[in-house]
């Protein structure tokens, strides 16, 4: 057998393409291994039984184009999925998603001099390739593919082999095989539950590993993993080759998918509608914040690698009341005064006073600054 391990899930995820091709699949089938051991020609009565015009078949060029008549079929098989490049395999990636997966329960449809128009997303994905280092990108949590890796070599079989088996599909057989499937009893397979992570998937997402990413973990260790972070603080601690490539501004697209699998997402600043950047040290930076926090938490921690500069760039105006030399007072909790950073009044807001700054209510985690100065 070709894929021996996985053969079961293969046939019960073929017939299920038969039997109820209006009900969608979860995930799609890559199927990989050396050229030349057939899995063309495993595919082929399957494309019958199901009709050749229910059958779109595309390269990973043709998917991120811009017309997208392929997603009219019943199965969509991506010959010779290979890397794209650094940048294109992720989107590749993502473009993916909603083509595998339902949600979205419709897909528009654009073709070439036709009007725009919505078809059901019920298309099943076949993914084929004969490369297992630089081929498809997964990452660990992915949840739509099933891996099937073939050991077969092409000196395994005998010329003769192919030639006889397509003579019996030609003559027949390929009937037989719609037979099978059509019959093949699939009540135990679940087309929504997410598919087994194979010993396959694992070497594919171990091989498209990008050697930064345990230096970048080793750096956000060396920082005490903190809640939030700047690239210029990864930066800083950055050695060795490493430290060029992070530099390196052309691969600044590529850093947000290297921080996301060390468990970092970016935070955006609503405040700054232009580009959502934070003001740090004088300067505008993007953030970094944990991926396991709330939304608020990770934005109260972005917010306190700015307070500093933010509440010294920006004071409120001087109070006649306090004193020119007046030193660092925190007064509190305050049970009736909103925050000034993340405007909520939960009984837990201090008073600040520093100098000639009017008082400011604040949050300890929203300005950790102030009161790791208090006295």
């Amino acid at each position: 057998m070709v894929y021996p391990d996985d053969a079961d899930h293969v046939l019960d995820w073929l017939a299920h393409r038969v039997q109820r091709p209006a009900e969608k699949i979860n995930h799609a089938l890559v199927l990989g291994g050396e050229q030349g051991i057939g899995k063309d020609t495993l595919l082929e009565p399957v494309k019958r039984a199901i009709g050749a015009w229910n059958w779109s078949e595309v390269s990973p060029k043709q998917i991120l184009g811009r017309f997208n008549g392929y997603i009219k079929s019943v199965i969509l098989r991506v010959s010779e999925a290979r890397d794209l490049g650094e940048f294109d395999r992720f989107v590749f990636y993502d473009h993916m998603k909603a083509i595998i997966a339902a949600p979205p329960d419709v897909l528009r449809v654009d073709e070439k001099n036709i009007r725009e128009h919505y078809v059901v997303n019920v298309t099943a994905v076949i993914m084929t390739t004969n490369y297992k280092t630089d081929g498809v990108y997964l990452p660990a949590g992915d949840r739509r593919h099933l891996v099937g890796w073939s050991e077969c070599k092409k000196e395994d079989f005998e010329p003769e082999y192919w030639t006889k088996l397509w003579r019996y599909y030609d003559n027949g057989g390929d009937r037989h095989v719609a037979a099978y499937l059509a019959q093949r009893d699939i009540s135990k397979f679940n087309p929504k539950a997410p598919p087994v992570k194979t010993a396959a998937f694992w070497a594919i997402v171990h091989a498209n590993a990008a050697p930064e990413e345990p230096e970048l973990a080793d750096v956000l260790d060396k920082l005490g993993k903190p809640d939030a972070t700047t690239l210029l603080r990864v930066q800083q601690l950055a050695e060795g080759d490493f430290a060029d490539w992070i530099k390196d501004r052309k691969n600044r697209r590529t850093i947000p998918h290297r921080m996301e699998k060390c468990g970092y997402v970016p935070v955006r600043n609503d405040a700054a509608a232009s580009d959502g950047h934070w003001r740090i040290d004088g300067k505008r930076q993007a953030v970094y914040a944990k991926a396991e926090l709330s939304l608020r938490e990770q934005i109260v921690a972005a917010r306190s690698l700015a307070d500093a500069d933010d509440l010294d760039e920006y004071p409120l105006a001087p109070s006649k009341a306090a004193k020119p030399d007046a030193r660092l007072r925190i007064v509190g909790p305050e049970p009736n005064a909103p925050c000034r950073q993340c405007g909520v009044n939960d009984g837990k807001v201090f008073m600040i006073r520093n100098r000639n700054l009017e008082p400011q209510p604040l949050h300890e985690q929203c300005a950790p600054f102030f009161f790791k100065l208090r006295l």
